[in-house]
This record gives structure tokens, C-alpha cells and sequence, in this order.
């Protein structure tokens, strides 16, 4: 799985060839920093570490310096494992390389966005479920019209099954959306515009794989 780390910055809309106006998110994907190198041989399993965003200085604990130092990367925010990156990139991948979005990704091609959503907090039936309620303001119901309803089944089974979709925290879960095409690439700023929403808040660290 190759990929790269961004942040959210916000929706827009942008033209086609042929005028229409397509919505989309944009996202600054990178600069990364490799700043771990993983093999098969030494740590079981092959992978790279990108690290993304920088870290202010009081921040920085000792055990923080000492990882990057060994890159001689500055400290970052965000670190993010790739098991199984591109192999062309096991022959010149190296500590402290940069990784931009062109060398990971192509306009027009299709990707996966992986982000927390935005927590909702405590939601009842009709928001986290997307329930009707019990019905209409008749028969004295002034009060029931965002109710869940019943959700026993009598003296058989006398319980209430697991998984029973009630009342609950709502969002603030990993989230993929996956087969999102790439609209437009803007390698100087390290802008990506990819169709449809992505999961997350404004500012919200993104992890775009392919």
C-alpha cells in the first residue's frame, strides 16, 4: 500500500472540460519525510514511516528527538506507517528522503482516504440511525415523534439482543472512503482536489493510500 499524509483544508468546487461544476475536498498532502525504515529481516515485516507536519519545540520530548534524530528530520505532528510500498521505491528509498505528492499519486487516478470523522457526541435514535420516530402527533403522542419505540420482544427471548441500534456517541471513529478520484494536482503548493467529501474536520490529518 503506497500513500502519503495530508491535512484537510476545506471544500470546494471546480470546472470539467465540459463546464460542469464538480464538488470536492482539498487536501495539502506533504511534504513527508521518511523517517523509519522497516524489513522483513529485522522487524518482520517491510514498511516505510512517513512523518508529516511540523512539531513545536515544547512539545518535543526526548524520546521524540531521539527517533528523528536518526533521520535528521525536525520533529513532526504526524507519523504514519506504509506496510508494502511501491518496490521501485526499495531501491532508492532512503532516511530522511522526501516524498511529495507526484511521487506517489496521478491526476485521474482513483485513491482511499482514511481520517476520524467528527464527533457528534451523545446522538439519540433519529440522528445516529437515521430513524422515523414513532409516528405522528395523534393520539395524545405529543412527545414521542423522536422516540426510538420498543425494543423488547415479549417473554420470548426475554432479553434484548446485542447490537440493538439505540442511542449513543456518534462519530469521532476511523473512517474510509475508498475508490475517491483525483480531479487536479497542484505540486507547488502540494494541493490535491479529490471528488466527493472526505471524512474529518477542517485541519484534520488525512491518510491517503492507494
Amino acid at each position: 500500500m503506497s500513500g502519503i499524509i495530508g491535512k484537510k483544508l476545506g471544500m470546494t468546487s471546480i470546472f470539467d472540460s465540459r463546464g460542469k461544476s464538480i464538488g470536492c475536498t482539498v487536501i495539502q498532502a506533504g511534504p513527508c519525510f521518511v523517517t523509519q525504515i522497516k524489513d522483513r529481516d529485522k522487524d518482520g515485516y517491510r514498511a516505510i514511516q512517513l512523518s508529516f507536519d511540523d512539531l513545536k519545540a515544547k512539545k518535543i520530548s526526548k524520546s521524540i528527538k531521539g527517533h528523528f534524530s536518526l533521520s535528521n528530520v525536525p520533529p513532526k505532528k504526524k507519523v504514519v506507517e506504509f506496510r508494502n510500498f511501491r518496490k521501485e521505491f526499495d531501491s532508492k528509498v532512503k532516511l530522511g528522503m522526501e516524498i511529495n505528492i507526484d511521487d506517489v499519486f496521478n491526476e485521474n487516478e482513483f485513491l482511499d482516504v482514511t481520517s476520524i470523522s467528527k464527533g457528534k457526541g451523545f446522538q439519540g435514535v433519529v440522528k445516529r440511525h437515521n430513524f422515523g420516530g414513532v409516528g405522528q402527533n395523534t393520539h395524545g403522542q405529543h412527545n414521542r415523534n423522536r422516540a426510538p419505540g420498543s425494543i423488547g420482544a415479549g417473554s420470548t427471548p426475554s432479553r434484548v439482543f446485542k447490537g440493538m441500534r439505540m442511542a449513543g456517541r456518534t462519530g469521532g471513529e476511523k473512517v474510509t472512503m475508498q475508490n475517491l478520484k483525483i480531479l487536479k494536482i497542484d505540486q507547488k503548493d502540494n494541493l490535491i482536489y479529490v471528488g466527493g467529501s472526505v471524512p474529518g474536520s477542517k485541519d484534520s490529518y488525512v491518510v491517503l493510500s492507494n
